[in-house]
Order: C-alpha cells, then structure tokens, then sequence
C-alpha cells in the first residue's frame, strides 16, 4: 500500500536543481525488462507510486526533490592538511580491486588489488602476489580478469574490528582477503561448486559459544544453477541445475561448508546473534532464461539456521559432488519441512527482490522488492520462533510490506529507526520510518512511514549510510552508486562514468552535497569512523622471510640455469650498480626496501622483461623471469623517490 497521492506532475521543491525529463534518462533496457517484470506483477498488489511523489510526511508541496544545499556537518569539504572522519571502502567492478575513500570528502586514497594485475605496484607480477592470485603449472596467472561486487569487513561486538575486509569476484567465483593493517589483499579462495558469486557478508558472532564475539565465519551466495558436478554431464536439463550457499573460515579462508538450495542466492545478510545468514532469491523458479525467471508471483529470502548445519557437517550428513572434497547439506524446500530439525526456511517475498539488509537494532532484515515497488520487513525473532515450533508458517516473520516506489534495490540505516532505500527505476532515494511502516501493515492507515525522497542522477543501485550496517550506525553520511552519470560531468565519448553521490542524513530532510565521478563499474561499499582502523605506515623486516637485511648479504648465486639476485634499495641507490646473468637463465630477483621513512616507496623496473614492481619501506618482494635475449638493459626507480631519482639505476648485462 502506499500513502502517496501528489500527482506525479508535483512541482519540485528546488525547481531550479530538477533535471528537466528526469525520466527520460532511463535504460531503455531496464525500462522493457523491469517494465515487463511490473505489469507481470499481482494486479491485487500495492500500486507504485508515482515517480517524484510526495510522502505523506513530507512537505506538502514537495515532490522528489534535489534538496542540493550546504550541508551543515563539518569535513565535506576538508581544507589542505585536513583529514576525513571516515573510510570507506568501494567494490572496483572490473578493475577487480577495492578502493580506499576518505568520506565524506570522497577523494580517493588507494586501490587495493585483488583479483586482476595492478602495473603500479606489480601485483600479478611478483611473486609474492601470483602465489596469492594463483597460477597455473607454468607459472603464469590462472585468471587475468575480475568483477568485485561486494565489500565487507570483520566484526566484533556488533562493530568493525579492523582486521578484515573481503570482496567477491564474480566472474571466477573467487573471495579475497584484505588486511586492513597495511591495505592488502593476502588471501584469495576460488569456491567450488558455484557459478556467478553475487552476494557476500561475514558472521557478526559465533551461533553458539558466546565468548566468540567476532566474525570467523563469510558467507557466500551463488546466483547461477549449474549441474553438479559441472562435469559436462546433463547439461541438457536445466530443471536438475542448482546453485548452493557457501561458508568460508575467515582465517584459513578453507571452504567450510555448502548449501544446496531451491532457487538462487542473490546478497546476504546475517544477524548479529550470529544464528541466521539469509539471502534473497529472484530465481526460486530455477529459470535458464529471462522469462522463466520471472514467472512466479513471489520469490523467497531463504534463511539458513547455521548451528545445525554446522552440526549436520560433524553427524556427517552431507554429500560432495566431484573432485570436491566440500560437504554440501540438503537445504532444499522438501528436506526441511519440520522447523524443529529444519536447517533452511523460506520466506516468500515478492517477485524478483534484490537486496537484503539488516537493521542495526538487530531486530529486521529488509528485502528489496525490485520488479514489486515494495519492502518486506521481516522480523528476525518470529523466524527463529519457526525454528523453535513456535510459531506455525513462517511467512508470520513478515511485519511489514509496504510501497515505497519503483524499482527499490538496496537500503541502509541512520540508526534512529529510518531506512534509506534506492528506486531505480525512480531516480530517487526514499527515507522511510520502519516502525511506521510496521504500524501502518498492520492497519494504522494513520502511520507515516515515507519521510522524505531525493532525486538522484541517476538510477541508482548500491547505498549505504555510515556505519549503516553495524549496531553503531550514526546517521551522519550516506553515498548512492548511481548507475548512469549522464550530463553530470564533462563528456569524455561513449563511455560514461558512474555517479557517486555523497548526501547529509544528519537532519529530517536529505541534503545532497555532491558528485562524484568513478570508473565503473563499482557496486558496493561500506563507510565507517576512521578511529577504528590503525595502519601501519612502515612494514617490519621481520615479515619476509627473503628478506635482505643488510647490504652485504646481497649478490648473485647461480644453481645450473636458476640465478638469484639478491639487492636492496637505499634512496638513492641500488645495492648492486650491475649485474651478470646468461641467456636463457632463469632469474629470481629479490629486493628488500631498507629504508624507514615512511612514504619512501621504490620501483623497480627492467626494459623488454615485462618487470615493474615496488617496494614499501621495509618490505621484500620478489620476481621470476627468463632471461631470452642479450645486451645491457638498465634497470631503474619507477617511484619517485628522492631529488636524484633518476639516477638511481642498475644495470643487468644479459651474456650471450
């Protein structure tokens, strides 16, 4: 139901800011997709509001508006020496990357690489980093290609920790681990079985031994049906594909455990109790095909209750499928009947949703309706009344399903009861008050729960607020990925970038405080108080093995064709001015970076060998390459470094 009545015609509160034709921005593709999805819809559902509609607790002459203004809060817009009050951290997209954000300024820090080679600092190229990506027998890159979505980091006591953050690559099913001391990724798992890694999100706390109070576990959801085992075998019979729902050790980063399920996995959720994961599901009817996947009048968020699974696992009652040695448990619909040894339950939502959030009061998740134009308000302790028996069809967990406008997607929180949901196919973000909306399902026509809406720029997708999806959200920032830029920067030919726009939710109204242009294709993030991280500026010598410690212990050594070169840099210098190898040596480089000061970064790179990498201070690193033609080639310092950078070089003669 929706409390909306202003025409859609409604003036704008901030005329001189509104995009005239709005709308007309739509994707042509997203309008005949989601066109189709919203008339295929139940005709006795809610009706969407109209686009730029106002709330019944908004202005009454307001409709969608820009609310562009100054914002009140201090940092937007830090002066020079001025640092941010928050992190963030982004999805790349194809870059395969994290990106490292100071909000709410927005500039951008840092790139973390995870999944694809990085030529700036030599990821993919040393041999440290390909030990991380993963190679094949010849020692080259399994995989050169990437699709980041979705960026979380560890928990403890309901609040980022500062050890972990992980993201998923969607294309080779692959999940990196980020140390958040020195901004690394030092882990990647590709998980078996699955296809098309969307969602992704850790545990807040151990289900069951209470003084775990810290994330140890990742879960993973898949949305793509494969046979199992994808051995080439029945691929002729989509209706026998699955998708499955993975658990990850947060510090092996070994799979633990997979789900097989009815349906697909889309994002995930978990409670801050650490009993329930969950994840939404656009395909519940197992489609192969864009029509088949929108069939059914209601989809489902599936529920995985994650102690008795885990005990399911120690009873062994699991299969495995292939070469995998991973137990999968049967969390499909005909196996958990019974709530009282059920492992999953399925709360239907309507039709194709897309996104699933918790609350930060630990109480709801909230799905998304995507092709319907509502929310679904589920209420974590009624599904584990189902569990427990006391409670008769879990579809009783739902509270609240209330119309927001077209094309919801994802939300976040403020912390003070408000949600903040994205509409695509509006152009807009929609404030709304989750106690309100359960008050006016459950019959208080009176309840304004629609608070406010902003237009953004446009068509939006990932948000999220500050701290927005811990117990300490503040309320402070929210940021809005919104998909297509448009006429919002200076045209660059046909490839736009994305929009990321930073809005003040401090106050009753939004206020939106800026544009930000970003190389797409990012997806989402998180923001939270800087205090909780403490980086360190400066590796130790101590956490490489290799390492060269002083510059008498460098050199050459040779072991048949197998050379090492070992040297370490001092700006200005290279510890070795030259060096002597043969045609067709294999040579390992090492370099050890002994300088202390921080922000004293080396390079180093040799012409025609496909080598760049850096050193921080402190840090080793390592490459392996073959030597195949001869002649001088200089070696140099690709960092700047020092006022005699470029002098700082070596040389390695290449023998005939």
């Amino acid at each position: 139901m929706s409390q909306d009545k202003t025409p859609a015609t409604a003036p704008s509160a901030t005329p001189e800011l509104t995009v005239p034709g709005r709308r007309r921005f739509l994707n042509s593709a997203a309008v005949a997709g989601l066109g189709a999805g919203l008339a295929a819809c139940n005709s006795g559902s809610q009706s969407a509001a109209p686009a730029g509609a106002a709330s019944g607790a908004a202005p009454a002459a307001s409709g969608g508006s820009g609310h562009a203004g100054t914002s009140s809060q201090p940092g937007l817009h830090p002066k020079p020496g001025e640092l941010d009050t928050y992190y963030g951290l982004w999805s790349g997209g194809h870059t395969g990357d994290v990106r490292v954000l100071g909000m709410p300024s927005g500039r951008e820090i840092l790139r973390i690489p995870c999944f694809v080679p990085d030529a700036l600092v030599g990821w993919g190229i040393t041999n440290e980093s390909k030990k991380v990506m993963g190679t094949k027998a010849d020692g080259s890159l399994r995989y050169t290609v990437g699709d980041t979505h979705h960026v979380h980091a560890s928990y403890k006591d309901g609040d980022y920790d500062g050890r972990y953050a992980f993201v998923n690559d969607k294309i080779n099913s692959r999940i990196a681990r980020i140390r958040l001391d020195y901004f690394v990724c030092d882990k990647i798992t590709e998980i078996p079985n699955i296809q098309g890694f969307h969602g992704i999100f850790p545990d807040k706390r151990d289900p069951v031994d209470e003084k775990i109070n810290y994330t140890t576990r990742v879960f993973a959801g898949a949305e793509f049906h494969l046979p199992l085992p994808n051995d080439g075998k029945g691929m002729d019979k989509p209706e026998t594909y699955r998708a499955l729902f993975t658990c990850i050790d947060v510090e092996t980063m070994n799979v633990r455990w997979q789900a097989l399920i009815d349906g697909n996995c889309d994002l995930v959720a978990t409670s801050y109790d650490g009993k329930l994961a969950a994840s939404n599901q656009y395909n519940t009817e197992g489609g192969a095909h864009f029509a088949e996947m929108m069939s059914a009048e209601r989809d489902a968020c599936v529920f995985f209750h994650i102690a008795r699974i885990e005990q399911a696992v120690k009873d062994g009652k699991f299969k495995t499928y292939g070469d995998s040695k991973v137990p999968v448990v049967d969390c499909t619909r005909k196996s958990n009947e019974d709530p009282k040894t059920a492992l999953a339950a399925y709360v239907s939502v309507p039709k194709n949703p897309h996104g699933v959030n918790a609350s930060p009061d630990g109480k709801y998740f909230i799905c998304s309706g995507k092709l319907s134009p509502t929310a679904t308000v589920i209420e974590l302790a009624k599904v584990l009344d189902w569990f427990d028996g006391k409670l008769d069809k879990i579809d009783k967990a739902i509270v609240a399903e209330v119309e927001l406008g077209l094309g919801p997607l994802h939300t976040a929180f403020d912390g003070r009861g408000n949600a903040f949901t994205t509409l695509f196919l509006d152009s807009q973000v929609v404030k709304w008050n989750v106690d309100a909306a359960i008050k006016f399902h459950g019959g208080d026509k009176t309840a304004k729960y629609v608070v406010d809406r902003l237009d953004v720029h446009y068509q939006p997708g990932h948000l999220n607020a500050s701290g927005s999806e811990t117990a300490k959200a503040d309320g402070k920032w929210l940021a809005v990925g919104c998909k297509f830029s448009k006429d919002r920067f200076l045209p660059v030919g046909p490839l736009h970038p994305e929009n990321e726009q930073i809005v003040d939710i401090s106050g009753e109204k939004m206020i939106l405080t800026g544009d930000h242009p970003v190389r797409g294709e990012p997806h989402d993030f998180i923001i939270f108080k800087r205090e909780l991280l403490r980086p360190k500026q400066v590796y130790s010598l101590d956490d490489f093995p290799n390492a060269i410690k002083d510059p008498k212990d460098g050199g050459i050594t040779r072991n048949g064709k197998k050379v090492t070169v070992k040297m370490t840099t001092q700006a200005p210098a290279y510890s070795l001015p030259e060096f002597t190898v043969k045609k067709g040596d294999e040579v390992t480089l090492i370099i050890t970076n002994l300088d202390k000061v921080e922000d004293l970064t080396h390079g180093f790179a040799i012409p025609k060998f496909n080598v760049n990498f850096i050193v921080n201070p402190q840090e080793t690193a390592s490459v392996t390459f073959v030597v195949d033609k001869p002649g001088v080639y200089w070696c140099y310092c690709t960092h700047f470094c020092h006022a005699l950078h470029l002098e700082m070089r070596s040389r390695m003669f290449v023998e005939a």
